[in-house]
């Protein structure tokens, strides 16, 4: 394929001038990027089960024997040989003490601690994974790993929801393909990476505002806005005429029009006036510690209702997360306590419904914690087994998959690494992950290069 010579002289001018990485994403993604396995929005390897996934990323990682992964305390105070996570340097350490009180719910009699007594009362709807692993033991290099299927970054992989985004365009014109509500703790959570910026996510904001500029400015009435859009709408399209053959030109141009529609569909969807009391009182609306991820869990629902395929909350993304409990386990409760509620309602809500089998709800972390001390009372970061957990979406609920060994350290039954999480999100989706790739001058890069495919145990 030969390209145009404006094209290229563009890359090397922005070359050039230091931007090297987004240049090259927009040549990539632009000019060589024609998917192998379909066209963006052009469809489904297979038939799909999922319209939508729910993508709940706890950001900091989670103790799994803290909270789905129940270990007994006869080894604590044990002394281990470990490695600090942050120097690589050889310690001794002891297994903590775990205080938790575990409670068996449901009819599948699944263990959950105190801390999440509402998610344990819908733990027949959700197949707990604890034996999942990554490599990484850095929070950036591992939420990257969670996120993209990628270890190291030769490239700016995309995120697996601007993966979904690409290859199956959107349900609803009106809305983004791709949103991330939460601030995000690494960048790759919400990036389109070389598939183009127009797949990044689209970032909602947390509380009663979740988007900017909803309403019109004070004198300004809905017809001359209605002008104002027709003159634009004519002007960009002039444009794009004039410059087809630039196709950054032409994905901002889509992005913009995004925005235009989503300015017009945002009010009323966002208006939770209408939902009835005793809805908003099953995510917690209202209540001082679940109001916020109430809200965002509420929007989601209704994201979801509306076609919108990948909806990623990011809760507790500041620095490294705020479930990076390096020196008290202890503040994984108050985390847990806004979770919580929010949590089991989406799940019920999407139940009473009729959308939870349609719609997948993934509980998911970079990665879990040491069963040993790093300070006094707190864990180091652990890649070597934790858990995440899915509900919804054609998986079979009230069971557990896999197991950690006796202290919670290395996952030792049925591992599995977190692509393979990533492949049954896709397979439900109708998508097959070994079909995922794009061309980058003449060489096939994939969204997933090493994974056991889907973990089809926990599929219905």
């Amino acid at each position: 394929m030969t390209y145009p010579a404006l094209g290229r002289r563009n890359f090397l001018r922005r070359l050039s001038g230091g931007a090297a990485a987004p240049a090259l994403g927009y040549l990539w993604a632009a000019e060589n990027g024609a998917a192998s396995f379909l066209k963006p929005g052009g469809g489904t390897h297979f038939p799909a089960r999922v319209k939508s996934v729910i993508f709940l990323f706890m950001c900091g990682g989670v103790s799994a024997m803290d909270t789905f992964d129940p270990k007994d305390n006869k080894h604590a105070g044990r002394m281990l040989e470990t490695v600090n996570s942050n120097n690589g340097r050889p310690q001794l350490r002891p297994v903590l003490h775990c205080a938790r009180v575990w409670t068996r719910y449901g009819q599948s009699g699944i263990p959950v601690c105190e801390w999440y007594p509402h998610v344990g009362g819908v733990i027949d709807e959700i197949a707990v994974l604890r034996s999942m692993y990554c490599h990484e033991v850095g929070h950036f290099p591992a939420v990257g790993e969670m996120t993209t299927a990628h270890r190291n970054r030769t490239f700016e992989y995309p995120a697996i929801g601007s993966w979904i985004s690409y290859a199956l365009g959107s349900a609803n014109r009106d809305l983004p393909t791709f949103v991330n509500m939460g601030r995000p703790s690494a960048p790759p959570q919400i990036s389109g990476g070389y598939l183009g910026a127009q797949e990044s996510a689209t970032p909602f904001m947390a509380g009663e505002a979740p988007l900017e500029n909803l309403k019109l400015p004070p004198g300004v009435t809905r017809a001359e806005r209605d002008r104002h859009v027709e003159t634009l709408h004519q002007l960009n399209r002039q444009f794009h005429e004039d410059h087809a053959f630039d196709r950054e030109v032409a994905a901002r141009i889509r992005s913009y029009e995004l925005a235009g529609r989503l300015q017009l569909a945002a009010p009323e969807l966002v208006d939770f006036s209408r939902e009835p009391e005793h809805v908003r009182k099953l995510y917690g609306i209202g209540g001082a510690e679940t109001d916020d991820f109430g809200r965002q869990l509420l929007l989601a629902r209704r994201l979801a209702e509306r076609g919108v395929r990948f909806i990623q909350l990011c809760h507790g993304g500041i620095g490294n997360g705020k479930w990076d409990s390096h020196d008290d386990v202890a503040d994984h409760a108050p985390l847990c306590r806004q979770t919580d509620q929010p949590i089991a309602g989406l799940i019920r809500d999407l139940k009473q419904r009729g959308m939870l089998d349609s719609t997948m709800v993934v509980w998911a972390t970079e990665f879990g914690r040491t069963p040993y001390s790093q300070n006094t009372v707190g864990r180091d970061h652990n890649p070597h087994g934790f858990t995440c957990w899915i509900a919804g979406g054609g998986v079979k609920g009230g069971m557990v998959y896999g197991a950690t060994d006796d202290i919670g350290y290395k996952a030792v039954e049925n591992r599995r690494y977190v692509t393979d999480l990533q492949a049954t999100i896709l397979e439900q989706m109708g998508l097959d992950y070994k079909k995922m790739n794009v061309q980058v001058n003449g060489r096939p890069l994939h969204m997933i290069e090493e994974s056991q495919g889907p973990i089809d145990a926990i599929l219905a």
